[in-house]
This record gives C-alpha cells, sequence and structure tokens, in this order.
C-alpha cells in the first residue's frame, strides 16, 4: 500500500508521485469552516466530541488536498486527562493553577492509560482512519516530554523558563521521576493512536530551542530517545518525525534521539542539514508560515525556494516551518499544497 502513499513514501526516502504536504496547526481558525463550527471554550472540551474532532480534523483535508491528516489534538490531552489540573486558555495556551514542583505533585500526574483516560480520542481516531482516503495516513501526535514539562512547571506559557531550568540543575531527581512519567504518558498515547488507525506520528518538541545543546543533550536527550526506542520496539512499520523550532543548534542531538524524519524550522536550509547530517536525511519543512501572511505570490515564491533548496530529494515532507497563524489567507495554502504537487509530479 505504500507504492501508493506519498507520505509513506518520502517518510522512507522512496520516490513518491509527489512531494507530499501537510500543515502543521492546519486544523485551526484561519478556516472559516473551524471558527464556524469549533464554538468557544477550551480545545480540550472540544476534543472530547468525538464528531467535531473528526469533522475538525478532515476540514483541512478537503480545503487544502494536503497528502496527510493530523489528529485534532492538543499535548496536554494526557496531562489534563490523569487529572493535573492542566486547562488551555484560549489566547493564552496551556495553564495550571497548580505548577509541578515537588515529588508531591508526581501523585496528580500518574500513569496515562488511554483506553480508561481518553477513550473519545481513539474513537476519533479509529472513526477518521475509517472515512480517510488510504492514500492520505493520519498522523498522531504527542508533545515531547521536555515541552510538556515546561508547561507543567512554569503553570503557563513562558519566556525564560525559569522554574524548569532550576528543577533541571537544583533537583536532577524529581526532573528525572517528571521525564520518566512523561515519556510514559508521551509512548502510551501515541501507541495508542497508532494502534487505532494512525500510520505515522510527530513527538512536538516546540520549546527545546531554549535550552544549550550541553542541557538538552544532558536532561532531556535521553528522554526523546526513550521514546522513540519504545516506540520504534512497538510499531516499526510507523514513522516518526521529531520537530523543535528555534533547535539549529541542537538538530544533530535531535536526530540521536532516533525519529525517521527530522523537522525542521524556516532557519535551517536543508542542503545544510544534510551537509551537517549526511545526503540521506529525511527532513519535513520549512517554509516561513509568516510568508503564507504576505499573500500568494510571496508564499508560493517561497514554496519555490524550499523546493529548490530540497533538489529533488525524495526524502522531503513539505510542510510549513511551524504552525499556521490564525490570520492567514486559507486560499494561500490551497495554492502552496498545489504549486508543491505541479512542481514535483513524478
Amino acid at each position: 500500500m505504500s507504492s501508493s502513499v506519498p507520505f509513506l513514501d518520502a517518510a522512507a526516502g522512496r520516490p513518491a508521485a509527489h512531494t507530499p504536504v501537510w500543515f502543521m496547526r492546519q486544523a485551526g481558525r484561519s478556516l472559516p469552516e473551524y471558527r464556524a463550527l469549533r464554538g468557544e471554550g477550551s480545545i480540550l472540551d472540544a476534543i472530547k466530541q468525538v464528531d467535531l474532532s473528526v469533522e475538525l480534523t478532515l476540514q483541512p483535508v478537503r480545503r487544502y488536498g494536503v497528502d496527510a491528516a493530523v489528529l485534532y489534538s492538543d499535548i496536554v490531552v494526557p496531562a489534563h486527562a490523569v487529572g493535573f489540573g492542566i486547562d488551555v486558555a484560549p489566547g493564552t495556551g496551556p495553564v495550571c493553577s497548580q505548577p509541578f514542583r515537588s515529588i508531591d505533585d508526581l501523585a496528580r500526574l500518574r500513569e496515562f492509560e488511554p483506553e480508561s483516560d481518553t477513550p473519545y480520542v481513539l474513537d476519533t481516531v479509529r472513526t477518521l482512519a475509517n472515512e480517510l482516503s488510504p492514500a492520505v495516513p493520519l498522523l498522531a501526535f504527542a508533545g515531547a516530554p521536555f515541552t510538556v514539562a515546561s508547561y507543567l512547571i512554569e503553570g503557563r506559557p513562558s519566556r525564560t523558563y525559569e522554574h524548569t531550568k532550576r528543577m533541571m540543575h537544583t533537583a536532577p531527581e524529581l526532573w528525572q521521576a517528571l521525564m520518566e512519567r512523561l515519556v510514559q504518558h508521551a509512548v502510551a498515547s501515541i501507541s495508542s493512536q497508532l494502534s487505532n488507525g494512525g500510520r505515522a506520528f510527530q513527538l512536538f518538541d516546540s520549546w527545546a530551542g531554549t535550552l544549550s545543546r550541553i542541557d538538552y543533550d544532558r536532561f532531556v536527550l535521553p528522554h526523546s530517545r526513550a521514546v522513540f526506542s519504545a516506540l520504534r520496539e512497538l510499531h516499526p512499520d510507523a514513522p516518526g518525525i521529531h520537530y523543535g523550532v528555534g533547535c539549529d543548534h541542537l538538530l544533530e542531538s535531535m536526530r540521536a534521539a532516533g525519529p525517521s524524519i527530522l523537522g525542521l524550522d524556516w532557519r535551517t536550509p536543508i542542503q545544510q542539514a544534510r551537509a551537517r547530517m549526511g545526503a540521506d536525511l529525511v527532513v519535513q519543512g520549512n517554509l516561513d508560515p509568516v510568508l503564507a501572511l504576505a499573500g500568494i505570490e510571496a508564499a508560493l515564491a517561497g514554496t519555490d525556494a524550499v523546493l529548490a533548496d530540497n533538489d529533488g530529494h525524495p526524502g522531503h515532507i513539505f510542510n510549513l516551518g511551524h504552525g499556521v497563524h490564525p490570520p492567514t489567507n486559507p486560499d494561500v495554502l490551497t495554492a502552496v499544497a498545489a504549486r508543491v504537487h505541479e512542481r514535483t509530479a513524478r
């Protein structure tokens, strides 16, 4: 079946019918049909509504003609489901009134059991697997242990990560216990999605770029590696993407975690990444999402530049270098997907 699935072909570094495309945050506020359906309140409440989550996942597939659907969900779903006390505040992001600060807080972050904790997610995945074309795989995802930990420890989005870095350096045993628990959450979450119809996955370490290479290698890499290692053992046929923003200085370490595909933001040229890590590197990316705000002409010029940078390498999944910005005109992304398909058709 993989020979007819461009995403899976590219993920394996094989020539595909065309370079596959999907967009991080492709389901969201940039779509008028999303705004009409989504309503108010926390995304965590919307995720619990299976029919709604299915429709919101499918909207961008229909609109943009992308080559993969990504589950409509959020990286804090497991922590929320086990009762830690975290929510997603509209316009702010993940927030919790009692952040993780001591070993006693580990009791609020018990092990995650997807079948009983988030049956609605598994129902959504199964429904999507039945409704999607076989040529359009469903991508599972979870937050990487560091990024989820940063939200739990800080209690809200942060620019300094003061409490997170303090815990790393002054309470390493507590940090280790937290990361081990979050490895279990990530593995259980992604594995459950793959077991119910997902065919590939992305591990988002969105905020790892705040760390130095030394701190990443010491405090984060072993845990990200544990996630990829466990998932490779459980689901050897499911390719995994590792992605973070502002992580140019960490890319070699992020690759060492063991993903099949390395996500690049817009700051790192594709050819430069392959020069550093080998010509066989499979990459995802990396159009600057702000160019999509600049209109179709600028976005298409940027798209052509990304394709030229890749230079016809079969191991390329086209994406933005970060998520879709809410003010983006959907027609721009439709044009980008069409341009990629047109210019790379084999």
